[in-house]
């Protein structure tokens, strides 16, 4: 296997590692203690063309691959684990959803904008009652002359306070289990659609994290992505370019927390001598530094393997279920090295050790991760 990245991965990457230190990075801690959307950094995002980078070219995209992609995503986690996953969001749960399933009419009206950054998505699978069992949704919508009504709930809805199309998942058929969900794109300020609670979070404060609400809300036909019962393969589907993206937000934010441990541990004395020369902390620095390599290689294999067209399920599952549990004991090391300093606002490493938790939690625990590779492994 060739490690090497091309000399487009490496340009991407580079320009956005430059622009994630100029224009994300002094910020994050201000927009994670005041809970505010980076508006400004989304829209010059966009214009780089970073919010829709796999997508075509032809669809308002950058034309560019999955690893690409990843690497885009771990650089702005390292910047900032809100802003990568705004992006992370809106990139692999929606945009590519409808580069797969939509119809050239959906490409044209919704994913060019989304894919130019000119619209932002959102991804609306969770409800109260149904967040891991995703065949077991309540949201329904049912079959009226020239579309559907939909009546029900969303939970833990990234990017929903700010999205303008909501990719959303329902069944039109309840007790049916998978073969019943179905699949609608929303427009905000659709009549009957709505938003409810904002959840206030332990971490990446700066991205939205809302409830949604459907109350007799009527879709034409051609707001149906695929087929009704097709939804559940559409989000499923999502979810596995999805791992790949939550994977490198955690490679990203173990970085920041390993970086900045290596910066203080040359800088803090005790006993007469840098902690950079104490065999404990060498220790610490080491293992961080062994498992950020080792999860970056993971979440890059995943996404060269969806892009040659393999199956990369497990792969990605892997990727993502190793890179998390990674970043919370990289981000738990940083505090550690950084004694009292590490429990205070006023260094970064505990953002990062906040950030890191969720990413064992969003698009499929890690205990889902594990069903997920051992079904693949067993066949069962």
């Amino acid at each position: 296997m060739d490690f090497e990245l091309t000399d487009e991965q490496r340009m991407i990457r580079d320009m956005v590692r430059e622009f994630a230190e100029r224009e994300i990075a002094p910020h994050a801690t201000a927009w994670d203690q005041e809970s505010e959307f980076p508006a400004e950094v989304v829209r010059k995002l966009g214009e780089l063309g970073l919010m829709g980078v796999p997508v075509p070219a032809e669809y308002g995209g950058a034309g560019a691959d999955y690893v690409s992609y990843a690497l885009v995503i771990e650089e702005l986690s390292r910047a900032d684990a809100a802003t990568g996953v705004i992006c992370s969001a809106h990139t692999s749960l929606v945009c590519d959803p409808l580069a797969r399933f939509g119809t050239e009419e959906h490409k044209e009206r919704f994913l060019k904008p989304l894919a130019r950054g000119q619209a932002l998505g959102c991804y609306s699978l969770s409800e109260p009652q149904s967040g891991t069992d995703a065949a077991a949704l309540q949201c329904v919508a049912v079959k009226r002359d020239g579309g559907w009504v939909l009546n029900g709930r969303k939970v833990f809805v990234t990017n929903g306070l700010e999205a303008d199309y909501t990719l959303v998942f329902v069944t039109h058929e309840r007790g049916a289990g998978h073969r019943g969900v179905c699949a609608f794109i929303v427009e905000k300020g659709t009549e009957g659609f709505s938003i409810g609670s904002i959840l206030h979070k332990l971490g990446i404060r700066a991205s939205s994290t809302v409830e949604l609400i459907f109350e007799d809300c009527f879709l034409s036909d051609d707001y149906l992505l695929g087929k009704p019962g097709d939804g559940f393969k559409i989000a499923m589907s999502a979810l596995d370019g999805g791992r790949i993206g939550i994977a490198a937000q955690a490679v990203g934010i173990a970085r920041a927390a390993l970086e900045a441990a290596c910066a203080y541990a040359k800088q803090r004395t005790s006993f007469g001598k840098l902690i950079a020369e104490h065999q404990a902390i060498q220790n610490m620095v080491a293992d961080m530094a062994t498992w950020v390599e080792a999860a970056r290689l993971l979440t890059l294999e995943a996404a060269a393997l969806c892009d040659r067209g393999k199956r990369y399920t497990e792969a990605s599952a892997k990727a993502k279920l190793f890179a998390s549990d990674m970043a919370m004991k990289a981000t738990r090391l940083a505090v550690q090295i950084f004694g009292g300093y590490g429990y205070s606002v006023e260094y970064p490493v505990e953002r990062y050790y906040r950030d890191a938790k969720i990413t064992e939690i969003y698009e499929g625990t890690s205990e889902v991760m594990r069903l997920v590779i051992a079904r693949d492994l067993l066949k069962t």
